[in-house]
């Protein structure tokens, strides 16, 4: 672990300090916006929010408000602050005859009609599909603060964008040369390239959607392994990195790894405070995860998801799920690449107030009774819900892992599900998005039909539900 650490990026830090953790302790109200993946740091994906629909038709336009044209493919979960909803998706809609073919892309609706205000187009790495494989676009998603995006390109690259663009006439922050300046543009302020700046030799897609802690904002690097799928490239480069917000300068960085990573690093990092500490939490390449300390970048603990028995790829698992932190707890399962299918899955509960190896003594409880996946946790009223790739949402007691109900949904879940006014929204690739009764007996409300393979998230924001299909997003309200 090497830290630096500039003069100026204690300045401001004890007041972002104090507004994110309080943030993060508070699940969104009914108008709240949802400013990055999760909602708030601790990555829980619940809301306070009332009176969204449970259910919809894209025929007769019944509760939807507006549609937006994707790409062919959207993995990018959307989010929504200050007046913009935000999602990556890949060119396939080219929104610019001036930018045309196969890019990731970043696109900023208007929140209140779904009008395209800018977009940030990145060309296709020239490695091709060893680091940016194609027509996947951009999978992270962003991070909203105080008029600043930030996200991660497909090109490996932290970036922080006016969230205005260039709509406000102005070139703001270090970056000055943009290609493309006009009314639909992204204004970029500035830029850290993880493949030039730290080493990174990311596998297939950089993916790691920010997190904000005071001055600091962590990212993974998506470091892993070559096409030939045995020989790690880039060993020395780091798994998860530190950069201060104002200038993008790196602050400090981790490599817990090394050479062990069994495929790619594609997780994000999660901010919480667990026995009075504030630590940044990350699944990794090797199927461990790990504490820090956050403005230090101190490993504090770590975590082996996997049996020592386990041989990969066929018992181990990496990590590329998000970690969930609830009452002192952190909660995650692990999975693999959804292109190396089915198979066994492991799912824990760990109590990260211990220090150092804490495989046995941090566990709380483990469930095996789980398929591989790459969904994030939602935990509300005690209650863990967790999906699996192979179409199976699990409900399970977060104190004790007890098991109340399983329910199939008979297509693949690449995304998570979110807990509101006492709803469990969840969406697979079929198209198809379940609402269920919250709660330990299991209840269907309703099934809904999105169009096209649902990979994200659904995100509540001042009273709207925003959903994203293969190709398009949805902004729903009840009528």
């Amino acid at each position: 672990m090497r830290r630096r650490l500039p003069w100026f990026c204690a300045i401001g830090a004890f007041v972002g300090l104090l507004n994110i953790l309080v943030v993060a302790q508070e699940p969104s109200s009914q108008h709240s916006d949802w400013p990055m993946w999760g909602g708030t740091p601790d990555r829980n994906m619940i809301s306070n929010m009332v009176g969204l629909p449970s259910d919809w038709d894209i025929d007769t336009g019944r509760n939807i408000k507006w549609v937006a044209e994707l790409g062919s493919q959207t993995y990018g979960n959307p989010v929504v602050a200050e007046g913009v909803v935000l999602v990556g998706t890949n060119n396939e809609a080219v929104k610019d005859l001036r930018q045309q073919g196969d890019m990731g892309v970043l696109i900023a609706f208007r929140e209140e009609d779904g009008e395209l205000l800018w977009q940030h187009a990145n060309a296709k790495l020239a490695a091709g599909r060893v680091h940016d494989w194609p027509y996947q676009g951009v999978c992270s998603s962003p991070l909203v603060e105080n008029g600043v995006v930030y996200y991660v390109s497909n090109r490996g690259e932290v970036l922080a964008l006016d969230i205005e663009g260039f709509r406000d006439g102005e070139n703001d922050g270090w970056v000055t040369d943009e290609p493309y300046s006009s009314e639909i543009d992204a204004d970029v302020i500035w830029r850290f390239d993880m493949l030039e700046e730290v080493g990174a030799f990311p596998h297939n897609m950089s993916n790691s959607s920010p997190v904000v802690y005071g001055d600091l904002i962590f990212v993974g690097t998506s470091n892993g392994q070559d096409e030939s799928h045995v020989n790690i490239q880039s060993p020395m480069a780091p798994a998860i990195i530190a950069l201060n917000k104002t200038t993008g300068e790196l602050i400090w960085e981790d490599n817990s790894v090394e050479d062990r990573i069994l495929h790619g690093q594609w997780a994000s990092p999660t901010v919480g405070t667990i026995g009075g500490v504030d630590q940044v939490i990350m699944g990794q390449g090797d199927g461990w995860i790990r504490g820090y300390e956050v403005t230090s970048g101190e490993k504090l603990w770590e975590f082996d998801t996997n049996p020592k028995d386990s041989v990969w790829p066929r018992t181990r698992n990496e990590l590329i799920a998000t970690a969930v932190v609830y009452n002192d707890l952190v909660y995650i399962a692990n999975g693999q690449d959804p292109e190396h299918g089915e198979g066994i899955g492991n799912m824990y509960a760990i109590d990260a107030t211990q220090r150092g190896d804490i495989t046995e003594l941090g566990r709380v409880w483990y469930y095996t009774d789980i398929r591989r996946t790459v969904s994030t946790a939602a935990i509300y009223d005690g209650l863990i819900y967790q999906p699996d790739f192979s179409g199976f949402l699990h409900c399970l007691d977060a104190e004790t892992g007890e098991v109340y109900w399983v329910y199939d949904t008979f297509a693949a879940i690449w995304g998570s599900p979110l807990v509101v006014d006492g709803r469990v929204y969840l969406g697979d690739e079929d198209g198809d998005v379940v609402v269920l009764k919250a709660g330990k007996e299991l209840e269907v409300i309703a099934e809904n039909y999105l169009g096209s393979a649902v990979y994200s998230t659904p995100v509540p924001a001042n009273g709207v539900l925003f959903l994203g299909s293969r190709n398009q997003l949805f902004a729903l309200v009840e009528n």
